[in-house]
């Protein structure tokens, strides 16, 4: 009889126990990753801000890019949306997966510097912009096709392909991280 007690007892500290509250286990993730790109892109307008010459594509894989049109961009205003449209550009990309400090927060978008080179080996390896920095949301995850979309302090989209699927496990719709890039001026349009 005192057996079965003991093994009652026992066995009920084992359920209660496991079946108690879970505590979430904290996702480590790297401190950051980064990389350059030398892209050609495919897209469908979705939307166009003529005032700042920014044009919003989504690629064939539903992923949205805001892109501004540099001042050598010719017939600028013949562009509307629903045209598909190619363009070449370097990007650079450096996300880091902390909490936004008391600056960053009062200051979401920053200049970083003026204008970067590309790395050996990424054509065309001429300056590529401004380099900015900011906080941005993770709004979509689309991880049969390994891309994050982002959207940043002035509400523009930015579709990024992410190479680590352990890393694109861990991460989650609205998630805050930094977004260091290369802010490219678009130099050629070419409708299709």
């Amino acid at each position: 009889m005192k057996f079965t007690k003991l093994y009652f007892i026992v066995f009920a500290a084992v359920v209660f126990t496991s079946c108690g509250p879970k505590q979430p286990v904290a996702e480590v993730l790297p401190e950051y990753k980064e990389r350059w790109d030398s892209l050609t892109v495919v897209g469908k307008v979705t939307d166009i801000k003529k005032e700042n010459r920014e044009v919003t594509l989504m690629g064939q894989n539903g992923e949205l890019m805001t892109v501004t049109a540099g001042d050598a961009v010719e017939r600028f205003d013949e562009i509307a949306a629903g045209d598909y449209i190619s363009f070449g550009y370097v990007r650079y990309v450096k996300a880091e997966f902390r909490q936004p400090t008391p600056e960053e927060i009062a200051n979401p978008l920053a200049l970083v510097a003026e204008a970067a080179k590309a790395p050996q080996g990424i054509d065309p390896a001429g300056a590529v912009g401004a380099i900015v920095k900011g906080i941005v949301t993770i709004e979509v995850l689309n991880r049969p096709f390994m891309l994050a979309t982002v959207k940043g302090p002035q509400g523009n989209y930015l579709t990024l392909p992410v190479e680590d699927a352990v890393l694109l496990e861990k991460l989650h719709i609205g998630q805050v991280l930094i977004l260091t890039y290369a802010e490219y001026k678009v130099v050629a349009l070419t409708k299709l």
